[in-house]
């Protein structure tokens, strides 16, 4: 059912299992005891941070099916997206499962994103099980948005920092977990904001406008219906 920006699930589809890996720095905030994993150092044993930012991928999906007690044929269906061109992280990682593939670019809405986009294909009845999955690197992103760490460029103390971990949840139309029960699909807000160094100046439109930032905001609840 649909009102205006906002879909109303009639089945409400279940999160059943869910999993997150993050960078050394990610591991000393105030949120560690709730990562599934934190990384001993940004590499995470590969030559190259992207080769990283793809193994955090393969992690977090695999940690996800785990935790939803799950087989990997049980999965339909894998969305992913990540902040690099072509979403190659995302693209890469999938290649390695043997599931049907939809790649989302969101930036910093991409989990919620597919969370709404899978909860939409599952509560149509075209999907059982689904899983959904976003990550970053802080190296990569340097790379991708501003410089590469390799030439020293010093960055402003008010600069944000852009997260290395990945976090993935598998969506069902059945079992037990957070429902989710409608989703806000956003619109884009351009204010002009043009320094690479303050992207979060650049999403706080869309926080004015929806609450979330980000421009795809589902409501989740743990309410048994």
């Amino acid at each position: 059912m649909k009102k205006n920006q906002t879909v109303k699930f009639r089945n409400k589809p279940r999160i059943v299992g869910s999993y997150s890996i993050v960078g050394p720095k990610e591991g000393k905030g105030n949120f560690a005891p709730y990562f599934n994993y934190v990384m001993q150092d940004d590499s995470f044993g590969e030559d190259s941070y992207e080769k990283a930012e793809k193994k955090m991928f393969e992690h977090a999906i695999v940690g996800a099916i785990e935790d939803a007690s799950l087989q990997p044929d049980d999965v339909n269906l894998l969305l992913a997206g990540d902040l690099l061109n072509q979403i190659i992280s995302s693209s890469y990682a999938a290649r390695n499962f043997e599931y049907a593939y939809l790649g989302l670019f969101g930036a910093c809405s991409t989990m919620a994103e597919s969370l709404a986009v899978g909860a939409s294909l599952i509560d149509g009845g075209l999907f059982d099980t689904i899983v959904c999955t976003t990550g970053s690197h802080f190296s990569t992103a340097e790379r991708q948005f501003r410089f590469p760490l390799e030439l020293g460029n010093q960055r402003p103390p008010t600069s944000q920092w852009t997260v290395t971990g990945a976090g993935s949840c598998v969506l069902s139309n059945k079992g037990y977990g957070p429902r989710i029960t409608m989703a806000t699909f956003g619109k884009v807000i351009d204010w002009g904001i043009n320094d690479v160094n303050d992207m979060g100046a650049a999403m706080a439109p869309a926080i004015d406008i929806i609450g979330l930032c980000g421009m795809i905001l589902p409501r989740i609840s743990n309410t048994k219906i």
